[in-house]
């Protein structure tokens, strides 16, 4: 159709045009201040019983005290967001080389203010962040907004397990699971849950699907191409570009390894069998004297729960042990993601809504691992259960940019651990908050370290 057809004035169009860019912009603003507020109201509920010890006590050598992390996250939204973003000065000059990630060994971050005086600069930067969104140019800016929301859940996620860690030192016998989750949160929590937009759910208690699988069970995922990676708004630098992988058939457990099928492992004497260990994992296990999972408990209670604490050596292990392998990154992937009927990429194994309560265990709203057939609702595209949240799972694969690779946002977030040294895990735990929980997110680890919430689940041709 000709522009001159239709009857209206050029200047009304421009004007209807500019009011519904405004519109839309203004409910983008409060998209990103609804999470800001979500995100920091979960990492603030994790600090409601730490005392000033808990706060700087540094529970193992490689991970910072939980109160360094608060720091560090008032610090990454200070220096991003304000000094960066809108040429604010430092407000908190003094805090520079304490909180910044390069600054201080973790040996030393142990010296910190007192827990008042954190949660004080935290709340000044938010203030001025607050304002800052306000009038910032979305069209610009948005990714590096919600690239901090994904900062703080990140660091969250380190602060509950680092907790974890310290309860275990304390001989309180946790195993991964927490003592307990955000359940008393329940005032701030219900007035978010008939809000569809919100990310965080009310809490309520998860039972296992009286019509589970078998927890055996192995599925068979059909030879062809699927779309590895993530294009959106909130993907990281390193989950892009979106890209085809051509697999063969292969065969993946519906399931995460339970603690009843590892315990098998043990008892058969598999810690102490080098038959099952790679070279360089039998003298991870042999120098460090491991014997079981970090957060182990030898109680059938648990036998229904994932496998949880265990690095990616002990899950290579097990899985030649019961005669299969580890997936690679893009075998989970595919079987996380793809809709074979349809041929497309799914962002969550369920399909596009958001995270809740009822897909899958995450944001310590139930504070531990459940069992893997809980959520019937979370299954992907192929019948796989608890492929998010519950507990990272390790693959087969080496941490390592895609083709196309473009370090966001500055070259060191993904880049520095393109070294060979890094696996990849997959999927988020019990303690990932929703901003970081997608079928295309990637964290990586060393292969032998075993802090973190992780177990995994194994495959075949």
């Amino acid at each position: 159709m000709k522009s001159r057809s239709i009857n209206f004035e050029p200047t009304n169009c421009q004007d209807a045009t500019k009011s519904v860019s405004a519109n839309s912009l203004d409910k983008r603003r409060q998209q990103l201040k609804q999470w800001l507020h979500e995100c920091r109201l979960a990492t603030l509920g994790l600090f409601k019983k730490v005392d000033d010890a808990t706060f700087c006590r540094q529970a193992h050598p490689e991970f910072s005290p939980i109160g360094w992390h608060l720091g560090h996250i008032a610090y990454t939204e200070s220096l991003w967001l304000l000094e960066r973003g809108a040429g604010i000065p430092p407000l908190f000059p003094e805090y520079h080389r304490l909180f910044v990630a390069d600054g201080l060994p973790k040996t030393e971050r142990a010296k910190l203010p007192p827990q008042g005086e954190v949660r004080h600069y935290l709340e000044k930067v938010r203030e001025q962040v607050l304002y800052c969104l306000e009038t910032v140019d979305l069209n610009r800016h948005e990714r590096l907004w919600r690239w901090l929301i994904q900062h703080e859940s990140q660091h969250s996620e380190t602060i509950a397990f680092v907790l974890q860690l310290q309860r275990r030192g304390q001989g309180s016998g946790v195993r991964g699971q927490g003592e307990q989750g955000r359940q008393g949160e329940q005032g701030e929590q219900g007035k978010q849950e008939c809000n569809p937009k919100s990310k965080i759910q009310n809490p309520k208690s998860p039972r296992p699907s009286p019509l589970a699988p078998p927890l055996s069970e192995m599925l068979e995922v059909p030879a062809g191409y699927f779309e590895q990676g993530n294009d959106s708004i909130d993907a990281l630098d390193n989950e892009r570009p979106v890209h085809q992988v051509y697999l063969e058939t292969y065969w993946i457990d519906r399931c995460p390894v339970t603690c009843g099928q590892y315990r098998a492992f043990i008892e058969a004497g598999g810690y102490q069998n080098p038959r099952w260990w790679s070279d360089a994992g039998w003298r991870w296990c042999q120098d460090q004297r491991i014997t079981q999972p970090l957060y182990w408990l030898d109680d059938s209670r648990w036998d229904n729960h994932p496998v949880c604490g265990v690095s990616w050596y002990e899950a290579e292990a097990y899985a030649r042990f019961v005669g299969k392998r580890l997936p690679t990154e893009a075998e989970w992937e595919k079987a996380a993601s793809w809709d074979a009927a349809s041929e497309r990429r799914r962002t969550y194994p369920w399909g596009e809504v958001a995270p809740d309560t009822h897909k899958c265990n995450h944001n310590t709203i139930v504070g531990q691992t459940t069992p893997v057939t809980t959520y019937p609702a979370g299954q992907s595209g192929y019948g796989c259960y608890d492929l998010l949240g519950n507990v990272w799972e390790w693959t087969a694969s080496v941490f390592q940019g895609y083709e196309g690779f473009m370090p966001y946002p500055y070259a060191g977030y993904s880049k520095v651990y393109f070294d060979g040294q890094h696996q990849v895990l997959k999927g988020g735990s019990w303690a990932t908050h929703p901003w970081a929980l997608r079928s295309s997110f990637r964290n990586w680890y060393h292969p032998g370290v075993r802090q973190i919430l992780a177990g995994f689940r194994c495959a075949s041709y």
